[in-house]
């Protein structure tokens, strides 16, 4: 009994010294960057439809909201969930998007169409991954991604299958934000019921580094949709 105390004190302290490091995971600020609201929400008891879309050089399909599909009349239809927080599990952290029923104004996503790109600003710190949503239509999308540390620059080439393509091997490092989702032509009517996804692509970082920024860069080929941005902390 008198050593109780002792195994007490060795207990804590163990538990103290070996409890795993829990990363940090921020959701970056893309604010600046959105340029395109492809979601149709249900705001105030009204429609409020999609402007700039998923293809068509943006005018072609959009997605709606859960509350929006169903006050459409699409009955048990392949929406986005009205909450745009995206629950982590064992293939991503959490993942937040940018569209809102509460929202009829701001913008939700960036689009390119044809050769362009965009600069995404990163809080300089360390970071052993970054997720990108992204979603390309119309064909694939031929990406370079440039990693701007505070001592130089990495490239990566990705090339981003079309959004009606399933993740596989062929596709290092690509996921789901969203799988399986219908989407709606000008009027809010549903074109295709179902097989559409917003992809989600992990970019390894050097975790030695400190990140500042990514410039994207996509080629001719393909209409892109860049949806959201979240970055694991070291």
């Amino acid at each position: 009994m008198k050593f109780r105390p002792l195994l007490l004190l060795f207990t804590v302290v163990f538990c103290c010294c070996f409890t795993p490091h829990k990363a940090k995971i921020a959701q970056v600020n893309i604010s600046s960057l959105l340029n395109a609201r492809p979601v149709t929400t249900l705001t105030n008891g009204k429609l409020v439809s999609w402007t700039k879309g998923m293809d068509g050089g943006g005018d072609g399909d959009g997605y709606l909201t859960h509350s929006a599909a169903e006050f459409n009349g699409d009955k048990d239809a392949h929406a986005l969930p009205d909450n745009p927080v995206f629950p982590s599990n064992d293939q991503h952290p959490e993942i937040k998007l940018h569209y809102d029923n509460a929202d009829s104004t701001h913008n939700q996503a960036r689009f390119v169409s044809g050769e362009g790109g965009f600069t995404i600003a990163i809080p300089k710190s360390t970071y052993s991954a970054i997720y990108l949503g992204l979603s390309s239509s119309e064909g694939p999308s031929s990406l370079q991604f440039q990693l701007v540390y505070t001592t130089g620059t990495e490239t990566k080439n990705y090339l981003l299958p079309d959004y009606y393509n399933n993740v596989s091997e062929k596709y290092p490092g690509l996921n789901y934000v969203v799988t399986d989702l219908a989407k709606w032509g000008k009027k809010d009517k549903m074109t295709e019921k179902d097989h559409h996804n917003i992809h989600l692509l992990k970019l390894n970082i050097d975790p030695h580094k400190k990140l500042t920024a990514i410039r994207l860069k996509k080629s001719k080929e393909g209409y892109l949709v860049f949806w959201s941005a979240t970055a694991v902390g070291v």
